[in-house]
């Protein structure tokens, strides 16, 4: 791993920037089921759509706000185990903490770790009030949510034609120097 890339770090994981080399992961990971039923169907069926993907969104993301989703890495090593980051949408007024994981990392603690992460990497960032939406029926993702201190906002129908959403915020305090 590219040391520029690395954004922040937790006791067990490593968040740095997504490149358009993270395709293959980035495809497995929203072909996933849970992916799928719980944020939606991308329509990404091969290695160059999922770099496009990357290019139009993250790091498009990256270059224009600042910040973006991440992937996680564990810190000895090994493969991407998922995304988790701050997203801001044209359509919506508070950035959102996203996360999304691989089958095979989900339950061991990462999406909190790294959450807590990227709500201090928010925090550093001058980020005030940070969003977060989930699925109704996804109970994984809204016990996650208020184990970090989100409070339930409302249900929203967030995308013309799409389910609505639980939305969660969060009151950020500013980051303390020193």
């Amino acid at each position: 791993m590219d040391a520029g890339l690395a954004v922040l770090q937790t006791e067990r994981l490593r968040l740095r920037l997504v490149t358009e080399a993270d395709a293959p992961f980035f495809l497995r990971l929203v072909n996933d089921p849970a992916f799928i039923e719980h944020i939606g169907q991308r329509n990404l069926h091969d290695v160059p759509a999922a770099r496009a993907a990357l290019r139009d969104g993250p790091v498009a993301m990256q270059a224009r706000h600042g910040h973006s989703l991440y992937v996680v890495e564990a810190l000895d090593g090994g493969a991407p185990l998922g995304l988790s980051g701050l997203v801001k949408r044209d359509f919506l007024e508070h950035v959102d903490l996203g996360y999304a994981f691989l089958p095979e990392a989900r339950g061991q603690g990462y999406a909190l770790e790294a959450a807590r992460g990227v709500m201090a990497h928010a925090r550093a960032l001058g980020i005030t009030r940070l969003a977060a939406f989930t699925a109704p029926a996804n109970g994984a993702s809204i016990a996650l949510l208020l184990r970090l201190g989100m409070r339930f906002e409302r249900l929203a129908v967030l995308v013309p034609d799409q389910p609505a959403v639980n939305v969660y915020l969060a009151d950020l305090a500013p980051a303390r120097d020193g």
